[in-house]
């Protein structure tokens, strides 16, 4: 499980055409375990959605999909995750985020979840 990394995905959606839906699904079938945030609880497959804040412990990955907007009141939520990085995907770039978790030490990453996955980058 070393090479398991513990992701939370903000922004989820049981919506199946929507990116964070299709991410969900692949960072599970690559045995990544995930929770999944977002704006009401849900189902994508067997993992649940919730709209809640849990802070599990050994968070790799914070995947985002909302825009830069609403992502201001999940700051101090993603910074008590303490992640080892921030994966900004296409549509969710936020310098002022980036810098602040830079200072923080955790490493911003401009990039698409599902490319890293289907590219074996993750």
């Amino acid at each position: 499980m070393s090479d398991k990394k513990l992701t939370v995905v903000l922004g989820a959606s049981p919506n199946p055409n929507r990116y964070s839906y299709l991410a969900v699904n692949r960072l599970v079938a690559k045995g990544h375990p995930v929770l999944a945030i977002g704006k009401k609880d849900g189902q994508i497959g067997d993992t649940p959605i919730t709209k809640d804040h849990p802070l599990p412990e050994n968070v790799d990955t914070v995947t985002l999909y909302m825009n830069p907007g609403l992502q201001k009141e999940y700051y101090d939520y993603i910074f008590r995750l303490h992640p080892k990085r921030i994966i900004f995907n296409p549509g969710t770039e936020n310098d002022e985020l980036a810098e602040q978790a830079e200072s923080k030490g955790i490493e911003p990453v401009e990039a698409c979840t599902l490319v890293m996955l289907s590219t074996g980058q993750y």
